[in-house]
């Protein structure tokens, strides 16, 4: 799967609009997280807030560097990694992109057109397979 650049374009421009709002964005976030599975609360041990702001930092990084897809795998890949070993299930990465759409549309309003929407989704479709590909390679299918 690859990512046409107006997809890109959609992406970073919407995101860029939620960005400045970090703690408020990522609060919404886990607070519909938390609504959708709230078995996933007890995953995350540190303060939320700054959960909040290291998510943000990751997506900001994600998204910026989406025009260069082949060095972004390699970050995306560990992270992946890092996932399986916080007990993070494929299962889980379904209820995630939920609770990030909506957080989205909560965040851009109007703005969050059925494009904006489609691209949001095809770029975290990407990042998950990216995330997810031999992540659970070891995992009995």
């Amino acid at each position: 799967m690859s990512l046409s650049q107006n997809q890109i374009t959609l992406v970073q421009s919407s995101f860029a609009k939620v960005a400045p709002n970090v703690d408020a964005v990522a609060a919404i976030f886990y607070d519909r997280l938390f609504t959708l599975d709230p078995s996933l609360r007890s995953m995350f041990k540190a303060d939320i807030t700054e959960q909040g702001r290291k998510l943000m930092q990751i997506i900001a990084f994600a998204v910026h560097s989406l025009t260069d897809l082949e060095s972004l795998a390699p970050h995306v890949q560990a992270l992946g990694q890092r996932h399986v070993a916080y007990g993070v299930t494929q299962a889980h990465y379904q209820t995630v992109g939920s609770a990030l759409i909506w957080t989205l549309q909560q965040g851009l309003g109007t703005d969050f057109t059925l494009d904006v929407q489609d691209a949001w989704v095809a770029v975290y479709t990407l990042l998950v397979a990216t995330a997810t590909e031999n992540a659970y390679s070891a995992e009995p299918v």
